[in-house]
């Protein structure tokens, strides 16, 4: 993307003149793979007199057709503004969001719950250090699965666990035999993760890195620090309810439609081109107080339904009008916070959220460019000086 259309619309001087956005053309043979479509039609630039965007609800079949001032490379109509890659949020004061810890143990150190209660049946005191470990999937299908979590374990204390000793000396014999420099390297620690990124204290937002592109809402929730997050799974410490609020609407769906990639037809949710890039609202006060509390009223409505899935929860044929009435009640009130007029699609939100996402970068980029001009000048004197 950041590569192509520079040169579609900048150096060979083109422009969309009309676009069709991503429709299904299936197959009814049995096993075939349906295929994701857009067509774009190019023209020279400032010979387009009428643009038009042919929006298909859901992938369906018939589209809706729409003016447009401008076809932008994401197919709305608004800027030709290409989202690049952040390091950290373009918002202020929004917490950073991370992945979760990498084990690199040849599958040693984790455990399904009856290889725990194998293991605290051999060795008792390893009860105290065993951690609920959660995946992307684990979180979404709520499936138990356990890991150590040694990083407190004194080293008297562990020779008395002979069943986890064995496990951690097959930890370091894969490590060992690693082609990685930096596995090798842990080898000689093999009972921690090869990459600690777990909070230590409170909760975190916990966001599955894949989620099927059939759910409407992202599927995410709060886990105690003491739940070990996998690298699947992304992890923002030191969150909200407010967060938890924004990141659950269809606000941030539109973004994440745009921004995220794709696993097959699944959304690969990213931090640097989804989360670091998404605009988030001005806010009040008072209005982050009614979107916690609003987003409470989402969590408590799901301890209803505890005995469903977030899978169940969230899947679209499936869901309780109770939680749908609770995301339709926070849908609402953060569409408000972005404008007073109600947007009428998904694709009036993207286009409303690429024209905040152009002014808050651009103080951003100019920043970047004002830096690598004073590189340049402090390099050139500094040869001028040789």
């Amino acid at each position: 993307m950041a590569q192509f259309w520079p040169l579609i619309l900048d150096r060979y001087k083109l422009e969309i003149a009309f676009a069709h956005r991503t429709f299904v053309w299936g197959s009814e043979a049995r096993g075939v793979a349906h295929v994701h479509v857009v067509i774009i039609g190019l023209t020279k630039a400032g010979t387009s007199t009428q643009k038009h965007i042919f929006d298909y609800k859901n992938g369906g079949a018939e589209p809706q057709q729409f003016s447009a001032t401008n076809i932008s490379p994401y197919l709305l109509d608004a800027p030709n503004v290409i989202v690049r890659s952040q390091t950290r949020p373009i918002a202020p004061s929004i917490p950073r969001l991370v992945n979760g810890s990498v084990a690199a143990d040849g599958g040693n150190l984790l455990m399904t719950e009856d290889e725990r209660a194998e293991v605290i049946q051999l060795d008792p005191l390893s009860s105290a250090y065993i951690r609920p470990f959660v995946g992307g999937e684990d979180l979404i299908q709520e499936k138990k699965r356990y890991c150590f979590w040694l990083v407190d374990c004194p080293p008297d204390q562990l020779r008395q666990m002979p069943a986890v000793i064995e496990r951690l000396r097959l930890v370091r014999r894969m490590r060992e035999a690693s082609s990685k420099a930096a596995t090798r390297n842990k080898a000689r620690i093999p009972s921690l993760f090869t990459e600690n990124r777990q909070p230590k204290s409170g909760e975190y937002l916990a966001i599955p890195r894949t989620s099927s592109e059939r759910r409407d809402i992202l599927p995410i929730g709060f886990l105690p620090n003491t739940t070990i997050a996998a690298n699947d799974l992304q992890i923002v410490p030191n969150s909200k309810l407010f967060h938890f609020g924004i990141l659950s609407s269809l606000m941030h769906v539109a973004w994440i439609k745009i921004t995220a990639g794709r696993l097959k037809s699944d959304y690969r949710y990213s931090a640097l081109y989804t989360y670091n890039t998404f605009p988030w609202p001005e806010i009040t006060t008072m209005q982050e107080q009614k979107i916690s509390e609003l987003a409470q009223d989402i969590l408590d409505t799901r301890i209803i339904f505890s005995s469903s899935t977030l899978a169940d929860l969230y899947d679209p044929d499936l869901m309780p009008p109770k939680l749908r009435k609770a995301h339709q009640a926070l849908d609402l009130a953060v569409d408000r916070l972005y404008r007073k007029a109600p947007f009428a699609s998904e694709r009036e939100r993207a286009e409303h959220l690429f024209g905040l996402y152009e002014k808050m970068v651009a103080p951003i980029e100019a920043a970047a460019k004002a830096t690598v001009r004073k590189k340049r000048a402090a390099t050139a004197e500094s040869k001028a000086r040789r």
